[in-house]
Order: structure tokens, then sequence, then C-alpha cells
């Protein structure tokens, strides 16, 4: 499995209810995609009640089966309007180590992303195993889904989270985002 988000930070004063719309009209349009194990479509406010976050953002994140997912998408006339509207975005990609998912993945209102590094000649074993169980904790605590993942091109590990409600944890070096919709495959 791959994990891949891209972002967009928007100004200050950008109407982010433009985020909400475009949410609500395009999300459903990832339903069913191939190879697509689920698409969390997320925003962050500058001044979000609960939490506040240094940016506006609008941050997509996307479970992949396979990397036959991550070319399909990215050479969609879906990705390029998105290109079109916002910008040439950097795509961040990590390999997975472990995805633990419940089946209410639609019931996720707020996620957390978390990118630490990793030191170099690190016990990759260990960092693997401490990331999984990670994960496991995480979904023990209520959480939809958490994945768990490295990249070793910039020697880093992502832990992402969903959700049913604002967590209570401590958010230090963690951005916050709110679900707008989550895309999954069709029933089997």
């Amino acid at each position: 499995m791959i994990a891949m988000q891209y972002s967009f930070v928007l100004p200050a004063d950008y109407d982010m209810t433009v985020i909400d719309r475009r949410i609500q009209e395009k999300g459903p349009l990832l339903d069913g995609f191939p190879r697509l194990r689920f698409k969390a479509y997320l925003a962050a406010r500058k001044a979000d009640a609960g939490f506040g976050g240094a940016e506006n953002l609008y941050a997509p994140f996307y479970l992949w089966d396979e990397a036959g997912g991550v070319d399909g998408f990215l050479s969609s006339p879906g990705f390029s309007a998105v290109t079109r509207d916002f910008g040439w975005p950097s795509v961040q990609t990590w390999l997975v180590w472990h995805a633990e998912l419940t089946a209410d993945l639609k019931a996720a209102t707020h996620a957390t992303r978390k990118i630490q590094p990793i030191a170099a000649y690190s016990d990759l074993a260990a960092q693997r195993d401490g990331a999984i169980a990670d994960a496991g904790a995480a979904v023990a605590a209520g959480a939809l889904a958490a994945v768990a993942a490295f990249d070793p091109t910039r020697w880093s590990m992502v832990h992402f989270t969903l959700w049913p409600k604002l967590p209570t944890l401590s958010t230090e070096a963690m951005q916050i985002y709110t679900v707008g919709h989550v895309s999954l495959p069709k029933e089997r």
C-alpha cells in the first residue's frame, strides 16, 4: 500500500466555504476509484474552533492499494482540474507499514497527521514495530483509521488517523484537519 498527500496553502483571508463546496461537489466523484482504499478530503482553517491552525489548507490524504492507483489518479482529469484551480503541488508519498481501517470511515469528522524524521542508522524494524503499535493504540482509543508509513527518500514517517470527533490529544507537532468527505471503494 501507498499513502499519499498533497497540500495547498491558501491565503489567510481565503473564503474556506469555497473548499467546503468543492468537497461536497467533487468528493463523491472518487467513490469507487480503482485501487483506492480511501481518500479523506481534508481542510484546515487558520481559526478553527477547538484547534487553531497556522494556515488555511486544502490537503487530501489517500491510501492506495498499489502504485497503479497513484498513477491512475495523478494522470486523471480530476487531478488536472485541481492543479488548474490551485497550482502544481508537491505530492508526498509513503510506503505503508500498517493500515488499520474500521468499517465506519464515513463517520470521520477530524483527522490528525504527524510527520517525524527517522534518524540515520535507526533500527527500522523497531521504528516500524513502534509505529504499528501506535496505530493499534489509536484504533483502540476510538480512531476509525490509523496509517503508519515511511518515506525512505526523506527518511521520515507519517502517522495519519481519522477520528469520529475532535480527539483530546497532545497536538504538539501535529496537523489537525476537518474531514469533509471520505471516498471508499465500491462495495464488493
